[in-house]
């Protein structure tokens, strides 16, 4: 098959908690350790409750290419061939260049999807957490609990099925159905379904995928239905545009703490690039800085496909491990961390590897909005830089964030720049020989502006929850900006490269 590509815009937005949370929350734009439940596990979970400076190169236009925009917070999709029971069995050989502006918005970066007939535009959060697709259903139907900052947020938009002609349920007996009710055994969606035992072995069974509840690491739950419809996407032109029929995601009508759809690319069958048929060959992005959050007229760079490998010479690339439980994230291995010039801090065990039953590691993640690191580790890290900055603390604002070091810093001209170098540098050692030195601004941020020559600064990592089960920490978003970071999945490692992502971005066509 010819390898397509996809290039998404992508958008930065508001934070929605003052104070940040733990790894995959959305709520800090944290990203999903997912487990998929029935809607009757769900509702008995609702009781206990009761009681989270180089760009890319200009290329020609490949004729068999995918290319999408993305916003900073998805793609020309292959056209489906479906069988009798309503299962996507192939995929076109030969794909047109594909276009969607993206947006950034302060907590993550946002897709947007086009779906259904006439189409609607969704925009949902980009997550390299999570592998479920889903979106807001209902016109005033859509009910998000603990969601109050935005009731009122124009990202709300929302999908009806009964407004567009080509929406259908997905059936029982589809495998994405018993991936989203984590079923080892295929028949369990369609004996919820009330089917009969000789359609049940027969695999004929008509009957719609039951309901489903998907969770979040942080404590978010969506409930809702599989759905299939026609995902519309613009070419290379505006007067361009091409429909894929039967992409399959979540209809989503009440949620917990989740106020904006998602757009999964980890590693389960589910995923936007497993249904477009990218997930054996991967991709890139590169995303902008938080200075252009809520700047209409630039995104940031995602390329799915082949165009993703091109220009890699001067990357840098850790192997991706696989842990035995967690098969969907895409994990690395942390090895120390380097403050100016002082000894490395070496990273613990379980954050390099997993123990025998698949917990710990490091999984890189869009939908995380800070890298968080596990005490011991984390502690020493702090200590260290409390020993080297002599700046005034500011305490007040620590209390107010939940961030763990704040500085009063001097801003001649209240001109604020990254590249002061008044603060220690910080450097990521990751397996293979990978030197990560984040710029500046990826780790010490302004918290406002500047006032009388000063400006207040703060360390955006964060300590990691404790917990025996799960990853023992996360690379968030935020330290990833200017960066291009390719997910090389066929030969399994991820590359990194510092870069120019306004410089990207202008290069794509993707600057207004």
């Amino acid at each position: 098959m010819s390898q397509l590509f996809i290039i998404y815009t992508l958008i930065t937005a508001n934070e929605i908690c003052s104070k940040p949370q733990p790894w995959d929350q959305k709520m800090s734009m944290s990203s999903p350790f997912t487990i998929t439940i029935s809607i009757f596990f769900f509702l008995f979970s609702l009781t206990a409750l009761g009681n989270a400076n180089q760009s890319f190169a200009k290329k020609p236009r490949n004729p068999r290419s995918l290319v999408l925009g993305l916003t900073h917070s998805r793609a020309l999709y292959p056209t489906l061939k479906i069988s009798n029971n309503g299962m996507s069995t192939e995929k076109p050989s030969e794909m047109s260049d594909m276009v969607e502006p993206l947006r950034e918005i302060r907590d993550g970066y946002l897709i947007s999807l086009n779906l259904g007939t006439p189409p609607k535009v969704i925009q949902v959060y980009m997550d390299t957490g999570s592998d479920l697709t889903w979106v807001p259903c209902g016109n005033l139907s859509f009910d998000c609990m603990d969601c109050d900052s935005y009731r009122n947020n124009k990202l709300m938009a929302t999908y009806s099925p009964s407004y567009s002609s080509s929406s259908l349920r997905d059936l029982c007996v589809s495998p994405f159905c018993s991936d989203v009710h984590s079923s080892d055994n295929p028949y369990d969606p369609c004996t919820i379904a009330g089917c009969s035992l000789s359609t049940l072995v027969k695999g004929t069974c008509p009957r719609p995928c039951p309901s489903f509840a998907y969770t979040y690491g942080a404590g978010g739950v969506v409930i809702g239905t599989l759905t299939r419809d026609t995902l519309t996407t613009h070419g290379s032109s505006p007067s361009l545009t091409r429909e894929v029929p039967n992409f399959c995601f979540g209809c989503v009508g009440s949620t917990f703490r989740e106020p904006i759809g998602i757009a999964g690319f980890g590693r389960g069958v589910l995923s936007f690039p497993s249904q477009l048929g990218f997930l054996h060959k991967g991709f890139s992005h590169c995303f902008l800085g938080f200075k252009f959050a809520n700047n209409p007229k630039i995104s940031s760079p995602l390329v799915i496909g082949d165009l993703a490998f091109t220009s890699i010479d001067n990357l840098q690339f850790t192997p991706l491990l696989k842990s035995p439980m967690y098969s969907n994230y895409y994990y690395i291995s942390l090895e120390a961390i380097v403050i100016d010039n002082a000894a490395p801090i070496l990273a613990p065990s379980r954050i390099r590897e997993f123990d025998s039953h698949g917990n710990g590691g490091m999984i890189i993640d869009s939908g995380t909005t800070y890298t968080h690191l596990p005490d011991p580790f984390y502690s020493q890290i702090l200590s260290l830089l409390e020993s080297i900055i002599t700046y005034p603390r500011a305490k007040e604002l620590e209390d107010r964030t939940g961030f763990d070091l704040c500085y009063k810093m001097p801003c001649p001209n209240n001109a604020i720049t990254d590249g002061d170098n008044l603060l220690p540098s910080i450097t990521f050692h990751f397996s293979n020989n990978v030197s990560l030195a984040l710029p500046q601004g990826n780790y010490f941020y302004a918290m406002g502006a500047p006032s009388n020559s000063t400006v207040m600064k703060c360390l955006l990592l964060q300590r990691m929850d404790d917990g025996e089960s799960g990853p023992a920490g996360v690379f968030g978003s935020f330290q990833q900006q200017n960066m291009k970071v390719v997910y090389d999945l066929e030969k399994e490692r991820i590359g990194f490269q510092a870069m120019d992502c306004a410089s990207a971005a202008a290069s794509q066509g993707l600057v207004r």
